[in-house]
């Protein structure tokens, strides 16, 4: 699944950056969040290697919802972001990324993040945890296997750049982490797992395809990503009273557990 996975997102990479250098349209949806003619055509690209390869597994796919097509998600599902950091993409950062994780009984058990402007791309599953490097004809020229670090005694934190908060600088400054790196999109996770950093707090609106592929690498990585209340995250999040289908609550997401 992962192959397919990883063949879709490289597709989708490569048609988001053909419209990059082109200079995307910028449209707001009806939550007032931006979205380009990249957003939707990499999901078209995902949808269709998915419908050839996966037919019978239900997608829920960010625009695909802001459309109205929501499928049941019962038991197995996939997640699917075609591009999350669409404001990285249009402010001319490099931090955005495609997305695509597989959801079993509310746990995302295989993720694939792919940033087509860095040229690397992260994978996890129950196999392991693995950072790829992605040359200029989009294919995998190199797979090495990440893990986790060890929590330092000055930890390092890594917050959005686009949707930080007061309640997350609050959490930082409260548990004096001072060492704090800006970055976009699901990287976060990946940077985590990777161990170049050991902590994300996120205090704010996320929705689950934001999260679900690179917290199915952080996990496979090692790491986990907790509530506030110190329980996984979970995923499939539907019919609740006065909440968002598939809306995240506040979390952190950890390279090691504390």
């Amino acid at each position: 699944m992962l192959a397919i996975f990883e063949k879709a997102a490289l597709d989708a990479g490569r048609a988001i950056m053909e419209i990059c250098r082109a200079g995307p349209d910028v449209r707001l949806k009806a939550d007032h969040s931006p979205v380009t003619e990249a957003d939707e055509y990499a999901e078209r690209i995902i949808l269709a290697h998915v419908s050839e390869n996966l037919g019978t597994i239900p997608v829920v796919a960010e625009e695909s919802v802001a459309a109205g097509r929501i499928p049941e998600t019962a038991g197995r599902f996939l997640l699917v972001d075609p591009l999350d950091g669409t404001r990285e993409f249009v402010g001319g950062h490099c931090d955005f990324t495609v997305n695509i994780a597989l959801i079993e009984t509310g746990r995302p058990v295989a993720g694939f993040v792919y940033a087509p402007a860095l040229g690397v791309a992260y994978s996890g599953s129950s196999e392991g945890a693995f950072k790829l490097t992605v040359n200029d004809e989009f294919r995998v020229s190199e797979r090495t296997p990440i893990a986790t670090r060890t929590t330092p005694a000055h930890p390092k934190a890594l917050i959005s750049r686009s949707h930080n908060s007061p309640a997350t600088m609050e959490y930082l400054t409260a548990n004096d982490i001072t060492d704090r790196g800006v970055v976009g999109s699901s990287l976060k996770f990946c940077l985590l797992a990777e161990g170049s950093a050991d902590l994300y707090p996120r205090f704010g609106c996320t929705m689950e395809w934001d999260t679900a592929a690179g917290d199915a690498v952080l996990r496979a990585a090692g790491g986990i990503t907790l509530t506030l209340d110190g329980l996984p995250l979970t995923y499939g999040k539907r019919g609740r009273k006065d909440l968002r289908d598939f809306a995240n609550p506040d979390f952190i997401a950890w390279g090691k557990q504390p």
